[in-house]
């Protein structure tokens, strides 16, 4: 699946090195590894950098299929328990990626549900293919919710990058691609950081996610004009 390729792209671009580079320099050298498979590249509000095919439209899909979301951390991703050098648990870590995976499936879900674009399991004239992938995922504070654990102050929770195509789900033609990094709000100050204020960051940057996207869908169907 090409979008597995965009991941695969990702994680080359970390080995040669880009990791470590700022946001516009990993975003440009993303750009230049991927291909766009005849789709052109767009402007999108809100987003880092947009492709679609030429004279695209999406005026025809009013159901959506939502497939499972795979979740992956940053390459550089060594959390420790708090107060510790001791290493999360894989058992946390997997944890985190499946809680994740989830925020972020719910939200497109329930954003796309106030559009009324109802959510389906099986392809149809009439049904976009919605593939996002989560990359890079970066938490500040992992909580792994032991019993006495020491507090753990910061000023963001972290950070993710969204992978999105929209493809036709009878053909499978790739129809747009997406790619962007988001960070957790910056307070200015150190605040306590735990499993509450870790999800509430995640939910508020998918939600703007999907609000893009439900935008998108109704302009094309001219909702809201």
């Amino acid at each position: 699946m090409q979008l597995v390729r965009l991941a695969q792209a990702v994680v080359l671009l970390a080995a040669l090195g880009f990791a470590g580079a700022g946001p516009a320099q990993t975003k440009k050298n993303f750009e230049e590894a991927t291909s766009a498979d005849g789709l052109v590249k767009v402007k999108v509000k809100g987003i880092d950098l947009a492709y679609a095919r030429p004279g695209l439209t999406l005026a025809a899909y009013s159901k959506i299929m939502l497939d499972p979301i795979p979740v992956t951390f940053r390459k550089d991703f060594d959390p420790k328990r708090t107060g510790s050098r001791i290493p999360v648990a894989t058992a946390d870590l997997e944890r985190i990626r499946s809680e994740v995976a989830k925020i972020v499936q719910d939200e497109f879900a329930k954003e796309l549900a106030k559009g009324s674009y109802v959510t389906v399991t099986a392809a149809g004239p009439d049904v976009l293919q919605v593939r996002a992938e989560i990359t890079d995922l970066y938490v500040n504070a992992p909580d792994t919710m032991e019993a006495g654990r020491s507090r753990t102050y910061t000023t963001s929770a972290g950070e993710m990058t969204l992978i999105l195509e929209l493809a036709d789900s009878e053909t499978g033609a790739v129809l747009a691609r997406a790619y962007d990094r988001r960070e957790a709000r910056d307070t200015g100050t150190f605040s306590y950081t735990n499993s509450v204020t870790n999800r509430a960051e995640a939910e508020r940057m998918a939600n703007a996610w999907a609000r893009i996207l439900r935008a998108r869908l109704d302009a094309a169907r001219g909702i809201g004009k």
